[in-house]
């Protein structure tokens, strides 16, 4: 049965949680929501983004969003794969660029075609230094 994600800042543990354990939260999480590492490589996809991207192989140890990437992100203009230039911008990849929160709107290939998400990263850290991004998704179309 797939768990919900819950943050809380009252009981934070006194060591960082690292990818891993990031990881196998988002693993068994009921929300859309993934997990990069620093190189942009998923460390960790939720089965229900799976199923909306309409993937049929794990998504685990491939890159995010290379020419043969796991994400297919769209303009939102002409509806063509979004280019290279403003991949950056995105939520996903602004929040390990940043090391801070980010959030926008995003389209992408989904399994039924273009969908539109409003996505919220956050850095993840691992001794002051940030180790990847965990991005929630939530559809809005």
């Amino acid at each position: 049965m797939p768990q919900h994600v819950e943050f809380s800042i009252s009981d934070l543990p006194s060591a960082e949680p690292g990818l891993e354990r990031w990881g196998s939260t988002v693993d068994g999480a009921a929300e859309a929501c993934l997990v990069i590492d620093a190189e942009q490589v998923v460390v960790a996809m939720s089965a229900s983004f799976e199923q909306m991207l309409g993937l049929t192989e794990s998504p685990v140890n491939r890159p995010l969003l290379a020419e043969d990437g796991v994400l297919r992100l769209l303009d939102f203009a002409d509806g063509k794969p979004l280019e290279q230039t403003e991949v950056a911008r995105m939520p996903i990849v602004l929040a390990l660029i940043s090391g801070r929160l980010a959030r926008g709107l995003i389209r992408i290939e989904c399994a039924t075609g273009p969908c539109t998400f409003d996505a919220i990263a956050t850095p993840l850290t691992e001794g002051g230094k940030t180790v990847g991004s965990l991005t929630f998704f939530s559809l809005i179309n």
